[in-house]
């Protein structure tokens, strides 16, 4: 039996064990060690075990998952999460729609904290859902709002989907971190652009909010400000140089603690929890690492990148015409497979392809995150979608599904324009100073 015959077994295989409810961890394990035992040896698979295991071990660039993820953690138990949300508030609560369009300001500002797609809904939903809920929003554009909003938190940096990229396709986080940066802005004024034109043709469904004081404004700015300059601060110190993206995770996560611990609203007991909440996390991500570097080998070994290489050049179709095929084959699986899976089982098949084609690896990377994004509130699997069911227990899942729909269409009109804009994406990385 051919290589790219047992390879080609290997991924049903994988995708029959995912539609099991299997973990993908476990799943994409079982599936690359068997795979490289059949077409090595068994000493060769648990020889890359070990290689892996100390090779991931040894990557200092990881440091950045736990930092990172443990700063919004910190965020998330002292209650800045919240200030930030009160902040977007107070500055365009009273405008019609207002309330959920700072809950889209709320989930990019703590999306820049947590790197967390499913933290950045689980946290502003339970803050804003009730404030929406008072003021009588429609239950399909409060939810869909959450949902969508909070897909932010993988696009916009410190992102954990980017680091993820980064470490299988061996390209610089920093440079990822700062592609996300001008796209997760874009896609946060189409998700504001999308809530004014519902409420401009159904303004029951968004009615205006309480409107405040120039120093009701300021003093909810101020109150927001230490996490404002945390994220000017590890953003801005990347762009410039001043910082590695590791040497930004620690002073942010540093500067979180701090702050947190000067205004009092951090004890012990919650920064306890919110290690322990990293480090699970951080161990889940280091799964899927482990078990996404052996699946990559046993398809370098069946040759089925190659073959696919080979395949899509031999249809004589533009560059663009094959990376909308990559995007689409996205979207598709979006519906029915977890965003990082999606990924770490993609990339040894396509990341060759986009090397062999000369397409910028750091471009695709965005266009890869957003549309994980777009698969985080398609149905029917929907990640966010049923996070936000869990705050919200009384909204059915199909309005919930139907409230997500225009944000889906609005993450689509941003995927043609990075597509057809592609500096939209690199002008930050390409004039970072090194």
């Amino acid at each position: 039996m051919s290589g790219e015959m047992i390879g080609l077994i290997g991924l049903i295989s994988l995708f029959v064990l995912l539609g099991l409810r299997i973990p993908v961890a476990f799943a994409m394990f079982a599936v690359g060690f068997v795979g490289v035992s059949i077409l090595n040896s068994p000493q060769a698979a648990l020889s890359q075990l070990a290689s892996d295991s100390f090779s991931l071990a040894a990557k200092v660039e990881l440091v950045v998952v736990p930092l990172f993820i443990l700063m919004g953690n910190v965020a998330t138990e002292t209650g800045m999460s919240r200030k930030l949300y009160d902040a977007a508030y107070a500055w365009i609560g009273s405008i019609r729609g207002g309330l959920a369009s700072a809950t889209v300001v709320a989930c990019g500002g703590f999306a820049a904290l947590s790197g967390s797609s499913v933290a950045s809904a689980l946290t502003i939903g339970r803050v804003s859902l009730s404030e929406m809920k008072r003021f009588e929003y429609d239950d399909r554009l409060s939810t869909g709002v959450v949902a969508a909003g909070g897909t932010l938190g993988i696009l916009i940096p410190p992102s954990t989907g980017f680091v993820i990229y980064a470490l299988l396709t061996q390209e610089s986080i920093g440079r990822l971190f700062l592609a996300g940066v001008l796209p997760g802005l874009l896609l946060l004024s189409m998700f504001i652009l999308t809530i004014l034109v519902i409420t401009w043709f159904k303004p029951a469904m968004g009615p205006k909010g309480p409107s405040t004081t120039f120093t009701e404004k300021m003093r909810s700015t101020g109150g927001a400000a230490p996490i404002l300059l945390v994220i000017v601060l590890t953003i801005g110190g990347i762009y410039t140089g001043i910082f590695s993206p590791v040497e930004a995770s620690a002073v942010g996560a540093g500067l979180v603690i701090l702050f947190g611990t000067l205004m009092g609203n951090l004890n012990f007991a919650k920064f306890w929890k919110a290690a322990q909440d990293s480090v699970v996390t951080t161990a889940t991500v280091m799964l899927i690492l482990i078990s996404a570097y052996m699946i990559k080998t046993f398809l370098a070994l069946s040759h089925i990148p190659q073959w696919l290489g080979t395949y899509l050049e031999g249809l004589a179709i533009p560059v663009i015409g094959v990376l909308a095929i990559m995007l689409a084959i996205y979207l598709i699986l979006g519906c029915f497979l977890e965003g990082f899976a999606m990924m770490v089982l993609s990339m040894p098949i396509f990341f060759p392809v986009v090397q062999q084609l000369g397409i910028d690896p750091i471009w695709f990377g965005v266009l890869v995150v957003l549309t994980l994004e777009m698969g985080l509130i398609s149905p029917p699997v929907g990640l966010n979608v049923f996070i936000v069911k869990s705050v919200a227990p009384d909204v059915s899942l199909a309005k919930m599904f139907r409230g997500v729909a225009p944000f889906w269409f609005a993450m689509l009109v941003t995927l043609i324009l990075l597509v057809a804009f592609p500096q939209i994406a690199l002008i930050l990385p390409n004039t970072m100073i090194q």
